[in-house]
């Protein structure tokens, strides 16, 4: 707000924030808040901005998000999606010129909490190196999609085509912890577990390991999604050019009560088949992030000492009282 945000929209990114640090996703959380202000300095996000429909047929919306929070410009695109899709049966929405729009999982949700399926995706930064190079050119690429259930949480699938989104590693910097190996390489190509190599040159390798073309065929189909299917022609440096959101309703292919069951019975039979030696439980997409969650709004929430102080840093200078904002110490 002190940065000219409407209350409204200042509450909703800040919600949209402390939800991901909730679910476990530090990466996509308060940690961020930095990074927007920044940007907000620098004119690439304009607070109070309304996203503009550009285009809008009865299956397809396509919207410039005028600069605006990638959050407002997300929750507005899915809105549309849910709402097509309660019309049409199928509803599906692109956006771009917006802000990083945080935790995929939460617009997903949205549609999943209206029984319907959701699928979102961006590029996000460009931060991979395609299967064979060493050159951070493609986006991080998370995809989310949820399925609601019945008597089971919704599934709820949130990844992205790199082994680890950028900010994941940032954290780690922050923390002063080392990378496992295999996540990135650095500036030469060479394998690293140092998180700061990420950010001189180096890049994050896809997801599969050896058979990591699997995650780059991923990582260049988000692109493709959110690039060229938006009118943008060229695969450019910088932010990730555009979002894609689709909710599919439904009850316009089944009942939705005997679809819940049906999942329901697809998730009980997973839970109950044989564990492999030294698990305890098999956990569907989803299940992890929701119990953290109950976790952490019992036990609160742990953040490193560098992003608060940071984050104070910033609203001392912004001339905001800080005295009332005490975290608690362990």
């Amino acid at each position: 707000m002190a940065l000219g945000a409407p209350e409204e929209e200042a509450r909703l990114v800040a919600d949209l924030l402390v939800k991901a640090n909730l679910a476990g996703v530090d990466s996509h959380g308060i940690i961020r808040i930095p990074s927007y202000v920044r940007e907000i300095e620098e004119q690439r996000i304009v607070p109070g901005s309304k996203p503009k429909i550009v285009k809008d047929t009865k299956t397809i919306t396509i919207i410039d998000g005028n600069r605006g929070f990638g959050q407002t410009v997300a929750l507005r695109a899915m809105e549309i999606a849910i709402e097509k899709a309660r019309l049409q049966g199928i509803g599906v929405s692109g956006a771009y010129n917006c802000g990083h729009i945080g935790r995929l999982a939460d617009y997903a949700m949205l549609a999943a909490e209206k029984g319907m399926i959701g699928l979102v995706m961006t590029p996000g930064g460009r931060w991979v190196a395609p299967w064979g190079g060493r050159e951070a050119v493609l986006g991080i690429s998370p995809i989310s999609m949820a399925v609601p259930a019945g008597k089971y949480r919704p599934f709820v699938l949130d990844m992205s085509s790199g082994v680890a989104a950028a900010g994941k590693i940032r954290v780690k910097a922050v923390r002063g912890e080392k990378l496992p190996i295999g996540w990135i390489i650095d500036k030469d190509g060479k394998p690293s577990t140092n998180p700061e190599d990420l950010e001189r040159g180096g890049a994050i390798l896809p997801i599969g390991g050896d058979v990591g073309y699997k995650g780059y065929g991923l990582s260049l189909f988000v692109e493709l999604m959110c690039g060229p299917l938006l009118g943008f022609k060229n695969l450019g440096k910088g932010a990730g050019k555009g979002i894609f959101m689709m909710a599919l309703n439904v009850a316009d292919f089944t009942p939705l009560e005997e679809f819940r069951g049906g999942v329901d019975s697809y998730i009980a039979t997973v839970k109950a088949s044989k564990l492999a030696e030294g698990c305890k439980e098999i956990l569907i997409p989803g299940e992890p992030e929701f119990r953290e969650e109950e976790r952490r709004k019992r036990e609160g929430i742990y953040v490193e000492e560098p992003t608060w102080d940071e984050i104070i840093e910033i609203a001392r200078k912004l001339k905001i009282d800080t005295e009332s904002i005490k975290p608690i110490r362990p």
